[in-house]
């Protein structure tokens, strides 16, 4: 586990470029090239870093996604590693408070992965320095600002945090547009979830048949059998599940059958559940 496998990475219509200025600490270093590749993007960028790509904390916290620190390129200027960029977007958790705003024009992660969904150029993401942020200078170089939604109590993550974040959501739009739809995105865990029509019969069938052998009257055995029908329809069922679910059910209303006949298991059948000490 946590191996990669032999997938190619995910395209979108934009090449996005990861720009981190000033960065200090290799653990973060690491931890934003593991974001990264965990969600299929390996473009990084360094401004003046204080910290070196080949450092073994950085390798350490990397993991499997070294080749993001053997590929990152070092620049002297926030200008030369966003040149070639045709859209760059700034990152900050400082927001500007009140209706007047004056500089810090923000969109959230959610409206930033449909912004760029299109755009056919190379993007620029821009992240500021542990503790610092990106200056004002550098906030003003930038085309538009993008921030989290963090509670206004303590808004400023870790930088690695914000990168995964991002990322995350940037990769989420492409999964929810393209999964099953291209190799690089395998429909492992269906978007779409439920049964077939002919699943759904069968099913209330193996629920109906345990309700029939219920004591009781008539009522009770209705009312068992639409409760449990109707939250196990609301549970979301998948067609794997349903399967098992019918097999154990046909089981059940089988001895249920059989125990009806003895005289045994009437007298002496539990009227409640009872737990096992531990």
């Amino acid at each position: 586990m946590g191996e990669r496998s032999d997938l190619p990475l995910p395209q979108s219509a934009y090449r996005l470029h990861v720009v981190l200025v000033g960065i200090q600490h290799p653990g973060n270093l690491g931890a934003v090239c593991r974001s990264l590749l965990n969600h299929g993007f390996d473009s990084l960028r360094l401004v003046q870093p204080k910290c070196h790509p080949d450092d073994i904390e950085a390798r350490n916290r990397a993991k499997h996604a070294g080749r993001v620190l053997d590929d990152c390129r070092i620049f002297e200027s926030f200008e030369a590693a966003t040149n070639d960029c045709s859209v760059v977007v700034g990152t900050s958790g400082k927001r500007e408070i009140g209706n007047k705003t004056q500089k810090r024009h923000f969109v959230y992660p959610w409206e930033f992965s449909e912004r760029i969904s299109d755009v056919e150029q190379d993007v620029a993401l821009v992240f500021g320095e542990e503790g610092k942020g990106l200056s004002t200078v550098d906030l003003l170089r930038c085309d538009y600002l993008v921030t989290l939604p963090t509670w206004e109590g303590y808004p400023i993550t870790n930088l690695s945090h914000a990168v995964h974040t991002l990322t995350y959501e940037l990769h989420r739009y492409r999964v929810l547009k393209r999964q099953g739809k291209e190799k690089a995105l395998p429909n492992i865990v269906p978007l779409q979830r439920g049964i077939t029509p002919e699943q759904r019969k069968v099913l209330r069938k193996s629920v109906e048949d345990i309700a029939r052998y219920l004591p009781g009257g008539d009522e009770r055995r209705i009312s068992f059998a639409h409760s449990l029908t109707r939250a196990l329809q609301r549970s979301g069922l998948e067609p794997d599940q349903t399967n098992r679910l019918i097999g154990g059910f046909v089981d059940a209303s089988t001895a249920l059958e059989y125990a009806t006949e003895s005289g045994h298991w009437k007298s002496n059948r539990r009227r409640r559940v009872v737990l096992e000490e531990e």
